[in-house]
């Protein structure tokens, strides 16, 4: 070390949020949705400091910076509100501020009537230092004010100008940061369009799309459906896939082992003669059918999701290509999936331990380049937890550098920890547990899991109510109010939610025996639906939809309290804007068998609602409205009307600040 060498930093700079594993992976965000930043930054002794958040563009060299205010217990804060898809990084800084720390004890001995021309002359020092870091118009400024400080004359008159907030601001500019400390890695945020976090997905099978029964459906008739799906409020239609089906070892109906004349097989099961993952079944149509969809969906304001599902039927044309692709037997056949006791043998997974791993993936890659290239802006990712995660994060990255707008689901039921470390490796949404959890305590304890914790700042849940592979116990033993119980609470507890349907609308809740699986499922079968059958929920949907469009306090997913109350079968919760200017209660009956009624206590100071005077809910849902006086308030729910009330709170407005410590 040498005599001339700065001592170390006297600041610490720790504790950063949001932050995901010390920015080894990106805070998820949307173009205008802020970032609150906090770090806790101290010093030793009692010298002020001055902390900023620093914000770049990932690549930039520069940052900009926004003054972080301090709080209680060196804790500071500070907004950022990106503006542009792609990926940002955010750092903090921290250094003594010398001269704020002069100002405050100049202010506190001139009170007092102490002397302090010594101290005006060491303001004036900091100044002329200041003054030395500046150039141009700014230097020459604090060069007269420094002189103003040092003259002789009234000292009343001198203080003030020292403690003048244009010249604490300026010097401020200039300030000498030698002594600074930084955070030791910059925090990353993952910037994306509103559809990654807020949207309805409508999950259907073409095959099943025709009007006529006995004729398989075809993308144009998707594309005749459009109006149907957008008249449910739906922003994204969900295709399984679309590809050729393999004929090796098809599965029959009801994933019978053995396919019967006419059988179509698995969608899944993707590849044949007619080509692999990059052609469309002729049977439903061409490339051209798919385009106009795309296209006339848009015209809907609707998107077109596709199913990215890596893997292949005996028959795809890599399997006789690209053998080197897939894992061998010893006796060189290759291994098809298993999930024991269920046995796959229509589908070869991929060797991702290959030797011939780069050109696997590069050919993975570019099945996704392939439906960009046509339009294609999401996909729903098939299984993601049974492929590398180091893959995913290349392949996402890689498709990301060409078009940050593209939405990926990962449809993952596992594990926690893989699933949310899919999350952190750059899928937009994931598959969550909520299509189990369905008592008061398991809904209470997984949403705010979701939705309170740091989970919150890198998973965002996309809460199905059912699947092609899921008929849950609960839609199959509730009857109608079961689905109508599920459709409130998909729709109401997370910014994204979806149904497969029409299974769900109308209310499918026959299964195999024992199982989760429909009886007749549509994975192995075409059906034919009657979307004009009497206990059709299409105008529940569509008015859950537009509540949920209208009501900004749904795009808020942080924003989401539960609030007492006191029947084990009724839950309620509070969703709001930063403002106030959408609150929203929802009460659901959970028991769909049952009429059950309770008190539901609401926290007014933090609504902001007077609790000395009646205030007005409208219920969206049901039409009605309702007088309440203080906190609690009765609620009276009958599953064979409406099992739930959504609540629009009709009350003034306060500011951000006073309702942030309880939402």
């Amino acid at each position: 070390m040498t005599a001339h060498a700065r001592p170390p930093s006297r600041v610490v700079v720790a504790a950063v949020e949001p932050d995901v594993d010390a920015g080894r992976w990106a805070v998820k965000r949307t173009v205008g949705e802020p970032v609150d930043a906090t770090a806790v930054a101290f010093a030793d002794g009692h010298d002020r400091l001055t902390v900023a958040l620093r914000v770049r563009r990932a690549g930039e060299a520069g940052w900009q910076e926004i003054p972080m205010a301090a709080g209680p217990n060196d804790r500071w804060s500070a907004r950022f509100v990106p503006d542009a898809l792609g990926r940002w990084e955010l750092g903090v800084e921290a250094w003594v501020d010398r001269f704020g720390t002069w100002a405050w004890g100049l202010r506190r001995k001139h009170d007092a009537g102490l002397d302090v021309q010594s101290e005006l002359l060491e303001g004036a020092a900091l100044v002329r230092e200041a003054s030395a870091r500046a150039t141009g118009s700014a230097q020459a400024w604090l060069a007269e004010r420094a002189l103003r400080l040092a003259r002789e004359g009234d000292v009343a008159e001198r203080v003030a100008a020292a403690l003048d907030p244009t010249l604490a601001a300026r010097v401020g500019r200039h300030a000498d940061r030698a002594g600074a400390a930084a955070l030791d890695h910059v925090v990353r945020v993952e910037v994306e369009r509103e559809r990654a976090a807020f949207g309805a997905w409508y999950e259907m099978f073409p095959r099943s799309a025709s009007p006529e029964p006995g004729r398989p459906g075809t993308l144009r008739d998707v594309a005749a459906r459009l109006p149907y799906v957008a008249g449910m409020g739906f922003d994204v239609l969900y295709l399984p896939p679309i590809h050729p089906i393999g004929t090796t070892h098809r599965k029959g109906r009801d994933n019978a082992p053995v396919a019967g004349p006419g059988d179509p097989g698995s969608p899944w099961a993707i590849g044949a003669r007619e080509g692999g993952h990059t052609a469309v079944h002729p049977a439903l149509g061409t490339l051209a059918d798919l385009d106009a969809l795309v296209a006339a969906a848009r015209a809907h304001d609707l998107e077109v999701a596709l199913d990215l599902a890596f893997q292949c039927s005996p028959d795809h044309p890599w399997v006789r290509e690209h053998p080197e692709w897939f894992r061998h037997r010893p006796d060189g056949t290759i291994q098809y999936a298993e999930n024991p006791p269920k046995r796959y043998q229509d589908v070869y997974p991929f060797d991702f331990e290959t030797p011939a791993w780069r050109p696997l993936w590069e050919a993975l890659r570019d099945v996704v380049r392939f439906w960009t290239a046509r339009g294609i802006r999401i996909f729903r990712v098939d299984n993601p937890h049974t492929k590398p995660f180091a893959f995913w994060e290349w392949l996402l990255a890689e498709i990301r550098a060409e078009h940050p707008d593209v939405v990926f689901l990962s449809e993952a039921f596992t594990r926690p920890e893989v699933m949310r470390h899919l999350a952190k490796v750059g899928f937009s949404q994931s598959y969550t547990y909520f299509t189990w959890r369905n008592t008061k305590p398991e809904l209470t304890e997984y949403v705010t899991e979701l939705t309170q914790t740091a989970v919150r700042e890198y998973l965002r849940p996309n809460l199905f109510a059912n699947t092609p592979d899921i008929l849950p116990e609960y839609l199959q033993a509730g009857g109608l109010p079961a689905f109508q119980v599920r459709l409130v609470l998909a729709a109401t507890l997370a910014g994204s939610w979806g149904i497969y349907g029409p299974p769900f609308e109308l209310a499918v809740a026959e299964a195999l025996p024992g199982t989760e699986e429909y009886r007749g499922s549509e994975k192995f079968e075409i059906r034919h639906w009657d979307l004009d059958a009497p206990t059709s929920l299409r105008d529940l949907v569509a008015r859950l939809n537009r509540i949920r469009r209208d009501e900004p306090a749904f795009r808020h997913h942080r924003r989401l309290r539960f609030v007492p109350v006191d029947n084990p079968s009724l839950v309620a919760y509070v969703r709001s804007t930063p403002d106030l200017a959408s609150v929203v209660v929802v009460v659901v009956n959970v028991d769909p068998h049952h009429a059950q009624s309770g008190w539901v206590e609401l926290p007014l100071d933090a609504l902001d609602v007077d609790p000395a005077r009646p205030y007005q809910l409208d219920d969206l849902l049901g039409g009605a409205r309702f007088l309440w006086h203080g906190a609690r308030n009765r609620v009276a729910l009958d599953p064979r009307a409406l099992p739930a009330h959504v609540f629009r709170i009709r009350r003034r407005v306060r500011t951000e600040r006073d309702f942030d410590y309880y939402l």
